[in-house]
């Protein structure tokens, strides 16, 4: 096969992959000791089609047998052909781990879930928390109030943090949408119920981190962690600092390829 065949000639040395294929997002990782590949596809009604889209985008379409493969998140048993499934709270802790070693509690707010984990020095899991019954809060809830005021993704991310806030007083997504349109209605500037929404996004997130127990210092993971001034509001509730990274939406991926790497 093509992978043995660069291998054994030295053309390339071990590699491993790791997908997470979220609710709303799938995630992959092409891994060499390093970060060699990353690909990010929105999860679509076939999730083994989805899977197959992503190690397809990773691999050129050409992945060998050879490569071991891990899968977590919402749709990891629909992954054709993974070596083993793990649950998303191990591989986002280990790589939270690689990412960021400091790191002792992430908060990832997914599509549909939001999850806090608590790490030890060494980046076990000692504890977690996960409120997936509720989608207030989660990447979802703000797509949705974010479309009822005309805005798309790359708009909530590029958001100006400083300014005018329109609190919002619910968090239910049926609620909150029929009193962003009140207040629309009302002449209050979008920025202002945009803003209003991020920080109760913000507040509902740092009670949970609170609840479960905030170990510092904290890493911001997800989707959500791509939105401008969020980890400050998440922050400011909490009165500490939070770790952002450019490679946080794919903590899972990441380690899950990080997992498969070690089994190879």
């Amino acid at each position: 096969m093509l992978f043995l065949f660069l291998k054994e000639r030295g053309i390339i040395s071990r590699r491993s992959i790791g997908v997470d294929i979220g609710s709303v997002g799938a995630k992959g990782v092409l891994f060499d000791g390093g970060v060699a590949a990353t690909a990010l596809l929105p999860t679509g009604w076939d999730i083994e089609e989805t899977g197959q889209d992503l190690l397809s985008a990773l691999t050129g379409g050409q992945r060998d047998g050879a490569v071991p493969l891990v899968a977590t998140g919402y749709g990891r048993n629909a992954v054709a052909g993974a070596d083993r499934k793990v649950t998303e709270i191990t591989c986002h802790g280990r790589g939270v781990r690689f990412l960021a070693p400091q790191a002792r509690t992430v908060l990832d707010i997914g599509g549909q879930d939001s999850k806090v984990i608590r790490l030890d020095e060494t980046g076990n899991v000692i504890d977690f928390a996960m409120n997936d019954r509720c989608a207030a809060g989660t990447g979802r809830f703000l797509q949705m109030m974010a479309h009822s005021l005309g805005y798309g993704l790359d708009g909530v991310r590029s958001l100006p943090p400083d300014g005018e806030v329109q609190p919002l007083s619910s968090m239910c997504a049926v609620f909150a949408e029929t009193e962003v349109v009140a207040h629309i209605a009302r002449g209050v500037a979008r920025e202002a119920l945009l803003r209003g929404i991020l920080q109760a996004i913000a507040s509902r997130s740092a009670a949970m981190v609170s609840k479960t127990g905030l170990t510092e210092p904290l890493f911001f993971s997800g989707g959500l962690s791509r939105v401008t001034g969020l980890a400050a509001l998440i922050g400011r509730e909490l009165r500490t600092d939070v770790i952002v990274h450019d490679r946080a939406p794919l903590a899972g991926a990441l380690g899950a390829a990080l997992i498969a790497w070690e089994a190879a």
